[in-house]
């Protein structure tokens, strides 16, 4: 039975293979870029057996760094929320309920801190990643807006109430 638990400095190879073998779906990472994610990170979480199989990163609203144009477009339009920033399943193991345990996860923590109930994340429209689209409207993830984050890129902008 997978846990879920915070990530530790010896998930950060396997944490970057898996990010980077998922290209468009999330973004290019390095070790710095990741170190630095984890240093603002409100949760930085790992699904795990007897490997990584998955993890997850959200940031607060509020920050002062530059945690990219998805980030600022909720920024610019919300004074309080929690940004799903990346989550990755390694292929082998996607579509048994990892993904979805990492977001109740991170609901159930939500809850519990009582710091906002607005959990937001985008997906890519173009190139269209229609199976997370369909998983986070499954969530009661909805549509509130759409940016391109970069050169062929188009992203739906989605959130969600947690209460």
């Amino acid at each position: 039975m997978p846990i879920i638990r915070s990530i530790r400095q010896d998930d950060l190879p396997t944490i970057l293979k898996l990010n980077n073998a998922n290209l468009p779906a999330v973004s290019l990472l390095d070790l710095d870029e990741l170190e630095s994610d984890l240093e603002v990170a409100e949760h930085a979480l790992v699904i795990v057996a007897d490997e990584v199989l998955g993890f997850c990163v959200t940031f607060p609203s509020g920050l002062d760094v530059d945690l990219g144009t998805n980030y600022k477009w909720f920024s610019d339009r919300y004074d309080d929320f929690l940004y799903l920033d990346r989550v990755v399943i390694d292929a082998a193991h996607r579509s048994r309920g990892l993904g979805e345990a990492l977001y109740r996860e991170v609901e159930r923590r939500m809850r519990s801190e009582g710091r906002t109930s607005r959990f937001t994340c985008e997906v890519n429209l173009q190139p269209r990643n229609e199976g997370s689209l369909r998983f986070h409207a499954r969530l009661g993830f909805e549509q509130v807006g759409e940016q391109q984050a970069k050169p062929g890129i188009i992203v739906a902008m989605l959130a969600k109430t947690v209460s």
